[in-house]
């Protein structure tokens, strides 16, 4: 029919604007829209029927189940579904189609009541065990603009992303030729450092909050080079990388002298030590955030790591140099730990989703 027609162009339509987002923010999605589960919500209100899991209630079918207050309209009085049906259906089918053993949903902190109905029904119906299954509802609170309301565009409408991503484009290229970056960086250089500054920027700046409290959103402070912010780290990171190209020496050549002259990481010194003890707790970090699902944990490790290293690279020379400025020796066992904090924070700007850069 042509409006079956009509509904697809839409949504290619809508699909290809979608692309173009994921594609900046280098996001990978596979494609479930509310269509797709139709036939599935069918099923699910027949075996509940089934199951005789369905209550009459002023023409509506409900389904109540231990642990929930509000129960799940699984058909309206018209005959229709709701969201509680496709979630119900959704739920199902990542369990038995597609074999998930861990599922998180993220939606606003004012869904728990509902995903909380839904995940107690589906337990009551078979659908899922949790001794086999791990779901969470990943909440997050309100974000803020800087006048302590809802986060809005001047003109009262809600913000779009891609105005959003266009703008932290602006500022990020502004803040770059602030710091003169664009006489000593490529174009292709410059490019990538902006990208990485803005699009870091707003990943970070909602990242690093607790997810459960308001935040307020400002440009301002999100592209400061101090302090707990994606522009520190990222410099900090790439200040990092760049202390081995400035003693001329490789990754590979770091390597090479490791394995073939045994050089080992030092400690010997209180601030190697300290940075180096730090660098081990990565692992109970990641172990935590999987736990509670609070990334900000994982932002304020980096800080910390940043902060650390800066103390160490103060005390303790990597390459020495004469008078003259030329090297005179460089200290492999420091570039060792200097290539072990560069590793720590890259794994922790990929957990996050943030494309640090070796120039900046």
């Amino acid at each position: 029919p042509d409006y079956m027609k009509g509904w697809n162009l839409i949504c290619d339509v809508s699909r290809r604007e979608f692309q173009k987002i994921y594609d900046r923010l280098d996001v990978t999605i596979k494609e479930r829209g509310e269509s797709f589960y139709q036939d599935r919500m069918n099923a699910v209100v027949e075996d509940l029927k089934k199951q005789n899991m369905l209550e009459e209630d002023e023409g509506r079918k409900v389904m109540f189940a231990p642990g929930c207050d509000i129960p799940l309209t699984v058909v309206k009085s018209d005959g229709g579904y709701t969201y509680d049906t496709s979630d119900m259906a959704a739920l199902r089918q990542r369990i038995s189609e597609e074999n998930a053993d861990w599922i998180v949903y993220l939606t606003d902190a004012g869904q728990s009541t509902h995903f909380n109905s839904v995940f107690n029904c589906a337990k009551r119906a078979g659908y899922y065990s949790p001794e086999k299954v791990r779901i969470d509802h990943v909440g997050f609170g309100v974000v803020l603009g800087e006048d302590k309301k809802k986060f809005k565009t001047r003109s009262g409408d809600t913000v779009r992303l891609v105005e959003l991503l266009d703008e932290g484009l602006k500022r990020s290229l502004d803040k770059l030729k602030e710091k003169e970056r664009d006489k000593v960086l490529s174009a292709e250089e410059l490019k990538a450092a902006m990208e990485s500054v803005a699009y870091g920027c707003i990943k970070y700046s909602d990242l690093s909050h607790n997810r459960n409290h308001e935040y307020v959103f400002s440009f301002d402070k999100m592209l400061e080079d101090k302090g707990n912010t994606a522009v520190y780290m990222l410099y900090a990171y790439t200040r990092i990388r760049s202390i081995a190209r400035t003693a001329k020496v490789s990754d590979e050549e770091l390597a090479k002298i490791r394995k073939e002259k045994g050089v080992k990481v030092s400690l010997e010194h209180e601030k190697e030590l300290k940075l180096g003890k730090l660098l081990l707790r990565l692992p109970e970090i990641i172990t935590r955030i999987t736990e509670d699902l609070l990334l900000h944990t994982l932002c304020e490790f980096m800080y910390e790591v940043a902060n650390t290293f800066t103390e160490f690279y103060e005390h303790c020379y990597c390459v020495e140099k004469n008078s003259s400025g030329d090297i005179v020796k460089v200290n492999y066992d420091r570039l060792l730990l200097c290539e072990a904090t560069a590793n720590v924070l890259a794994a922790c700007f990929n957990i996050l989703g943030l494309k640090p850069v070796q120039k900046m």
